[in-house]
């Protein structure tokens, strides 16, 4: 973690945040993480409607602060020319626009990347939406969900005998503002090292929701084209390697093992009274353990539902065997590994309730240093840096900032 007082490595970038839900913010989350300064623009009224998804309490939901933490929000209205207007003074002032409307949105506002390029000849434009900017299927709308499914993810996801299932976040957004995070800091990067942009077409990070889902596939498309390898749902297992799965104990928790790499796997089955198997000449290969799979879970799961989650993973580790528990929240809350990189940092939080409680955030990833950066602030209120950001940042009077926010408040 750098010493207090010094500058974040991000500090002095500017960002002007257009998205909503959670891809875009994501990018604009990790580039704040880091120092930058991220102005989140939200329509009046509701806002992000990030807002209210998973909202149990209050008028702003733990998903919206946790993602769009360390941002400033800013109320304008996009379709007025008052709100064009003041985003474009924004863009001149910044370094990077961050957007995942639908294709065309953006130049149906009149801030289309050639006129944000008129205003600011350096600004990145990192663009999210669910095909791209390009192609028969950039109009088209869509969600993670499909773009999890068309990115080959959700095929693979659940067991064999069942229709395929989904994990339990937005994984495709949140993988699509990592790429988007990157991709404006190459941009970045590019124009420091080079000490020149280029056009606006070369500085646009054009972010696919499918696309980024497909790049973590791995070799899912290589295997298929090479050896004709069609990947199947495979519940907790892995395709082509053993053992490694999820295995319940006495106690009722479950723990996940990966004993699959060669040499792990012989002191593996040691450790849980199998000799036989850990000097079988079959089961010396993956590709042999794997043929041998539903075998090697059987005698697995018999050994832990003998003994507690507690008692595996100490036999285990003994062993050198990697293995885990199934973390719930509570879990992680309580966990020494979490405290000790500051990966859960309480932050006063209104609730709905009388007072505003201490809530714990995810840290910063990746560490720099030993432990995580401190997260500054959660998600902000709606609206809570207008007036900040417009005197500060742009220089408007008392009285402009009094009639654009009256002018918002009149469309709510």
């Amino acid at each position: 973690m750098p010493n207090e007082g010094t500058p974040l490595p991000l500090q002095g970038v500017r960002v002007v945040e257009l998205g909503n839900y959670i891809a875009g913010p994501t990018a604009g989350r990790l580039l704040a993480d880091f120092g930058a300064e991220v102005i989140k623009v939200e329509r009046p009224g509701r806002g992000d409607e990030l807002r209210n998804w998973r909202l149990y309490a209050g008028d702003t939901s733990m998903l919206f602060r946790t993602i769009n933490r360390n941002k400033r929000s800013v109320v304008l209205d996009l379709r007025t020319e008052q709100g064009r207007e003041i985003v474009l003074d924004l863009v001149r002032h910044s370094d990077v626009v961050i957007e995942n409307f639908r294709p065309g949105t953006l130049e149906g506002w009149g801030l289309g990347p050639d006129v944000l390029e008129e205003a600011n000849p350096d600004i990145v434009l990192a663009r999210i939406s669910a095909f791209g900017q390009t192609g028969p299927l950039a109009q088209r709308p869509g969600f993670a969900a499909v773009a999890e499914a068309m990115g080959g993810l959700r095929n693979l996801v659940g067991e064999a005998d069942r229709p395929p299932s989904r994990v339990g976040v937005s994984i495709g957004d949140s993988i699509a503002g990592l790429y988007a995070a990157f991709g404006v800091m190459v941009s970045l990067f590019q124009r420091s090292t080079t000490g020149h942009s280029g056009s606006i077409g070369d500085r646009v990070v054009d972010v696919a929701l499918h696309e980024a889902v497909f790049s973590m596939m791995e070799s899912l498309v290589p295997d298929h084209l090479a050896y004709g390898v069609d990947r199947q749902r495979v519940g907790g297992r892995m395709e082509g390697i053993a053992p490694t799965n999820a295995y319940e104990c006495l106690d009722g928790s479950s723990v996940v093992i990966a004993g699959n790499g060669d040499s792990i796997f012989r002191r593996y089955m040691l450790a849980i009274g199998r000799p036989d198997l850990a000097d079988d000449p079959g089961l010396a290969g993956n590709a042999q353990r794997w043929a041998r799979r539903d075998e090697l879970d059987d005698a697995i799961g018999q050994w832990t539902k003998t003994r507690t989650r507690d008692e595996v993973l100490e036999v285990l580790d003994g062993a050198g065997v990697p293995a885990g528990p199934i973390y719930t929240a509570a879990d992680i809350c309580a966990d020494d590994q979490y405290a000790a990189r500051d990966m859960i940092q309480r932050l006063p939080v209104d609730v709905g309730a009388e007072q505003p409680a201490e809530v714990g955030f995810p840290g910063v990833v990746p560490v720099l240093g030993e432990r995580s950066l401190p997260v500054r602030s959660a998600g902000p209120d709606l609206g809570a840096d207008t007036r900040d950001v417009l005197a500060g940042v742009l220089g408007r009077s008392d009285a402009e900032i009094d009639s654009i926010v009256h002018e918002s408040e009149e469309r709510r």
